[in-house]
C-alpha cells in the first residue's frame, strides 16, 4: 500500500505535515520539526493520544497503543491545515 503525505501550504509559504520517514522534508528547504501530540499509557493499562500540543482534544482511552497512534495520525491529518505554524 502507497503512503500518502499531505502538505498543507500557507500563503506565506510555509509548508505544514506529519513528520513521516517515507517523504524527504528537506527537499522543500530548511526543516523545522516539533512535538504536536504525545501518545502515553493510562493509569488503567490502555492508551491516550494528547493532542493538547497543537490546542487538540485527549483521545482514547484505547486498548492498544497502535489504535491510540492511528486515532493522533487520522485527528492530525483532518485537521492540518488548522493547526497552529
Amino acid at each position: 500500500m502507497k503512503q500518502q503525505t499531505t502538505l498543507v501550504v500557507s500563503p506565506q509559504g510555509r509548508t505544514r505535515a506529519v513528520y513521516d520517514e517515507a517523504f524527504d522534508f528537506a527537499t522543500l528547504g530548511q526543516v523545522s520539526i516539533r512535538r504536536a501530540s504525545h501518545v502515553e499509557p493510562t493509569a488503567q493499562g490502555q492508551w491516550s493520544a494528547d493532542l493538547r500540543p497543537v490546542g487538540g482534544p485527549v483521545l482514547g482511552p484505547f486498548a492498544k497503543r497502535s489504535q491510540a497512534i492511528a486515532a493522533e495520525l487520522a485527528w492530525l491529518d483532518s485537521h492540518l491545515h488548522e493547526l497552529p505554524e
